[in-house]
Formats: C-alpha cells, structure tokens, sequence
C-alpha cells in the first residue's frame, strides 16, 4: 500500500492508500484542507484534533446541502420523466390510431381495386358522326350559290 503525505491546516499527515487512490486522496484532503483554512482564518490557532472535527463537520454540512439539492433535481427529474413519458405514449397512440385509419382506407381502395379488376368491361359506346355524300355537299352549294344570284337580281329590280 502507497504512504501518501497530505496536508491540512498547514500541518503533514501520513496516510496509506490503496494503489491507484492517490490522486482522490490527494483531492479529498484538498477540500478538507480548504475549511481547516478557512477555519485557521476565523477562528485562529487550534488543537488538531478539534481542527480535523470542525473541518470535517463543515465538509459533512456542504455534502449534505449537495445531497439535499440532488434529491430535489432527481424528483424534477422524475416528474419530467414522467411528463415526457405521458407525452411519448399519447404521441403512440395517435400514431396508432393514425397507421389504424390509414390501414383500412388501405383495405378499402384495395377492395375497391379487385372489384374493379373483377368487373366486366363497360360496353363500347356506339357514337354517330353525321357524313354528308360529295354530291350532296356540292348540290347544296350549287343551290346555294344560285339562290344568291337570284336574290341580287331581285334587289337589283327591286332598287330599279
């Protein structure tokens, strides 16, 4: 086991560790050396035993606040977990809903598609185009044509 030498309160200490520890040793003497100053500040000159307690009971008094301040985020924490979970299982809800309807308008244009594939044809509807014979077509424009000269030769006597 490693001997590491800490200091807290401007006095050494030697303690055993296990392999590897060093550094966190080093870093919780480290905060318990910053109250025993803080302490040695207000308060001056103590025995160390009395230090190491006052110093250890300020560090127990912040730890306690910390865990006092971490209960109230994780119970934030849970209630927006559960938030979020109402959230998440109505959102899946509607989407089920919304994959239900989509599913059986699916069902009915399926439906409506084999029973169009089923039917029989429509029959061909029968659409009459008007023809007019060559001869007839040139008759009426003849007849066409003469009923206009007869006209301007009546209008001619007419005005005459």
């Amino acid at each position: 086991m490693p001997e590491v030498t800490i200091h807290i309160g401007g006095r050494g200490f030697e303690v055993s560790c296990q392999d590897g520890e060093q550094s966190y040793l080093h870093s919780a003497a480290k905060m318990l050396d910053d109250e025993a100053q803080v302490l040695s500040d207000q308060i001056g000159r103590m025995p160390e035993a009395r230090m190491l307690l006052m110093a250890g009971l300020l560090l127990a008094d912040k730890t306690a606040a910390v865990e006092d301040k971490i209960k109230v985020v994780e119970a934030q924490l849970a209630e927006k977990d559960a938030e979020i979970g109402a959230q998440v299982a109505e959102q899946e809800a509607q989407v089920a809903a919304q994959l239900a309807e989509k599913d059986a308008q699916m069902a009915a244009l399926q439906a409506e598609l084999a029973e169009l594939k089923a039917a029989p044809p429509p029959e061909p509807e029968r659409i009459e185009i008007p023809f007019v014979p060559p001869q007839v077509s040139e008759a009426l424009t003849d007849l066409a044509a003469k009923t206009e000269t007869l006209a301007q030769e009546i209008e001619t006597k007419i005005a005459g």
